[in-house]
């Protein structure tokens, strides 16, 4: 069976409006077959997680940034860690900059939750 084609040249529709019947159309899909690469080519295309850069954060750093994605509000972080609000702030100000930094910017608490699991700081299930 021929199929009709269009003006480019593929089965189809053609120009003059044609448009083929059901079983035409099933031979078409029939026609198409997508080779499988060979396990090589494949594992080689693959996409690699990106390595991400490490902000350096300091060991009490992480400790308020783990506080502050656990806890509802500063002022509990504040609470929880015996410090006061302003050192809370301080804190996630210096891990917002140490992240902008490294060409990983964090400006929401949603942005520090992702970069947290990014980095292990955090687990999903942590939160």
């Amino acid at each position: 069976m021929t199929l009709p084609r269009n003006h480019f040249g593929n089965p189809g529709r053609t120009r003059a409006g044609h448009r083929p019947t059901r079983e035409e159309a099933l031979a078409q899909l029939r026609q198409r077959q997508m080779p499988l690469p060979d396990r090589a080519v494949a594992a080689r295309a693959m996409p690699v997680a990106p390595a991400y850069r490490s902000p350096g954060l300091s060991d009490r750093e992480v400790q308020v940034l783990r506080a502050w994605l656990a806890l509802d509000s500063k002022s509990s972080v504040a609470q929880r860690l015996c410090i006061s609000l302003g050192t809370v702030n301080t804190h996630l100000t210096r891990i917002r900059v140490k992240y902008r930094d490294v060409g990983r910017s964090a400006p929401t608490k949603a942005a520090l939750v992702a970069r947290a699991i990014q980095d292990g700081i955090v687990l999903i299930d942590d939160l």
